[in-house]
């Protein structure tokens, strides 16, 4: 059951991106460096452009379909889940890795019950 429209998940994506790239800072953890910074930060300038390009309300530039979109939500995500044991810094403090489990199980659940297509708009003439 699929009952987030990709208008919301637009929304989503931008704010996930911000947030990704804030983390570091947010949760306490940039002082550390490496993999655990550089990560979400990535990620989230990656998510911002491929959404600008992703062919839903909220992209500009449509040129990637939806149902591609989520699949690079997917494979970001667990790349952001699992960053912690890939690159060891799981034996970090919680504020480290905690951020990068929780966000990308979060955005794996939101793709599950996203909208693979934009709704269409319905012409004035058939809403009279």
């Amino acid at each position: 059951m699929r009952f987030i429209p990709t208008k919301v998940h637009g929304v989503l994506d931008y704010l996930v991106g911000i947030a990704l790239i804030a983390a570091p800072w947010l949760f306490g953890f940039a002082a550390m460096g490496g993999p655990a910074v550089v990560i979400p930060i990535v990620l989230g300038i990656g998510l911002i452009v491929y959404s600008l390009l992703t062919s839903y309300e909220w992209g500009p530039i449509k040129l990637i379909p939806m149902p591609v979109h989520l699949a690079f939500d997917v494979v970001a995500s667990l790349f952001l889940a699992l960053s912690p044991w890939l690159f060891g810094f799981i034996s970090a403090a919680p504020n480290a890795w905690v951020p990068h489990v929780v966000v990308g199980i979060t955005v794996i659940i939101v793709v599950i019950f996203s909208e693979p297509q934009p709704a269409r708009a319905v012409p004035a003439a058939a809403r009279a």
